[in-house]
């Protein structure tokens, strides 16, 4: 379960740091609030990061084999 929680947490992060980039984006709001949006955003932005470096880690964990990490190259095709 602890997946479920960890994707939750981060496209519910990713969704209000887009909300609060498009507050800012639009102007209409004072400077104090302008500046709580964007100490919010940092802290968003540190919780986004954190799991995507999880989610890194996890994945050269599954692709290592024998002690060897294996990486294949990705092609858009």
């Amino acid at each position: 379960m602890p997946r479920k929680k960890t994707t939750t947490l981060f496209e519910d992060s990713l969704a209000e740091l887009e909300q609060l980039v498009s507050q800012l984006e639009q102007g209409d709001i004072s400077l104090e609030e302008s500046l709580k949006s964007f100490e919010r955003g940092v802290s968003l932005t540190r919780t986004c990061q954190k799991a995507l470096q999880e989610a890194e880690q996890k994945v050269h964990i599954l692709l290592e084999k024998n002690g060897n990490l294996s990486l294949e190259s990705f092609t858009d095709e």
